[in-house]
């Protein structure tokens, strides 16, 4: 390991020992010029900029992509992720000047990746995003200082057919964030707004404060919190986080703007078995982490946003979704699904292109993925995934798998 990522480690008390019986970090170090342990890049170099405009659950680190960009391609390339998730291999390829192409099923997931890469007038996104601020604001201190039935008779009040909203947050969040919505059609950078209300009801949700990525059910009395170690009291509020998150986007799109390029992006919607990409499309590699088999429903991670937005959902077309399991029969599926893939967009793909596909393949699924869709084996790199906010014990390998167009 690097010496700087070893003193990361015993400060933190992470075991190196375990990760080097799993990680030839030497090796990674002789081919690729890092360990990927990146155990001293700090939180906020991990989400940097735009990759923190909203949670995604299963993204990997920016830095992973650097390394491979820089080591493999060049300014003017063109990479494709066929399943770009929150866009980071695009947000990355930009600021090399590399090109990309992502193609995302999950509509909500495209809303994403757009805001997070389209080129703003700035100071109208600002103006837009501090007038809905004061607007919500205005708003909510009328309902805080209404008794209930004063509010619902002299305010205007906003009602919604979702059981799942009305189950899931308090009156006062669920008030805030329907007004924040109604008034999003007000604005030309919708899509921005639209991003902000959905981070802020991700955490406006009756959930505990260390339960944010998969809670079962809503927390509707005083309960003991983990992350604070005292007990807490249910969420009752949307406005505290519009509030954050309004000023934390506006910053964002700043740092991104000074360091993004000319490079184009396209993002696709659609499925990535079936997406016809033109003929004059050439691809000279691929960046990409497929979903994994039977870990994660895409889709439900952000069920808070389809219920809000009306997006149409896409479950039923996800490759290895959780609520199929592990089984032998879910990984044949996921072979077929996967392989799909690979062969669908290969004729876009140029010869000997590289292909980095990143996985945590403990089925050792994608050695024969590769054979199928007649993509040469070339290496596999390994890397612990470190849980540095959590600072647990549960940690978990993946791996980067080098293919290439045989």
């Amino acid at each position: 390991m690097l010496e700087t990522n070893k003193k990361v480690a015993e400060k933190f008390g992470i075991d190196t020992a375990i990760i080097e019986r799993n990680v030839d970090t030497w090796k990674n170090i002789e081919i690729l010029g890092d360990d990927l342990t990146f155990l001293s890049v700090r939180e906020s170099e991990r989400t940097k900029h735009v990759h923190r405009l909203h949670p995604y659950l299963g993204k990997f680190i920016p830095q992973l992509v650097d390394v491979f960009l820089k080591k493999f391609f060049k300014k003017g390339d063109t990479i494709l992720d066929p399943f770009s998730g929150s866009g980071t291999t695009l947000v990355e390829s930009n600021i090399f000047g590399m090109n990309s192409i992502g193609i995302e099923l999950s509509p909500f997931n495209v809303l994403i990746q757009k805001v997070k890469t389209k080129k703003y007038n700035l100071p109208e996104v600002e103006s837009e995003i501090i007038d809905a601020l004061k607007r919500v604001k205005s708003f909510s201190y009328k309902v805080q200082s209404s008794s209930q039935s004063v509010f619902r008779e002299t305010i205007e009040y906003f009602d919604t057919p979702s059981k799942y909203l009305k189950e899931w947050f308090s009156e006062r969040a669920l008030q805030e964030i329907l007004f924040y919505r109604s008034i999003i059609k007000d604005y030309k950078n919708q899509d921005v707004l639209k991003i902000i209300l959905s981070r802020a009801s991700r955490s406006a949700r009756l959930i505990p404060h260390y339960d944010l990525a998969r809670p079962k059910k809503p927390v509707k009395e005083t309960y003991w919190c983990i992350k604070h170690k005292r007990y807490c009291e249910p969420i009752n509020e949307a406005l505290k986080f519009i509030i954050r998150y309004s000023m934390d986007t506006i910053k964002r799109l700043k740092e991104f703007d000074k360091l993004r390029t000319e490079a184009f992006i396209n993002i696709i919607e659609g499925d990535a078995r079936t997406v016809e990409l033109p003929d004059d499309v050439k691809i000279n590699g691929i960046f990409t982490s497929p979903p994994y088999v039977g870990l994660i429903d895409y889709h439900e991670q952000h069920r808070y946003a389809y219920e809000l937005f009306g997006f149409p959902r896409q479950d039923g077309l996800e490759i290895g979704p959780a609520r199929k399991g592990q089984n032998e029969e879910a990984r044949i599926e996921y072979i077929r699904g996967i392989g799909t893939v690979f062969k669908n967009v290969s004729k876009n793909v140029i010869d000997s292109a590289c292909i980095f596909i990143v996985a945590n393949d403990k089925f050792n699924l994608y050695p024969e993925i590769g054979r199928q869709c007649g993509l040469k084996l070339i290496d596999v790199f390994n890397r612990p995934v470190l849980m540095r906010t959590e600072r647990d014990e549960n940690k978990f390998f993946e791996s980067i798998f080098y293919f290439k167009k045989a």
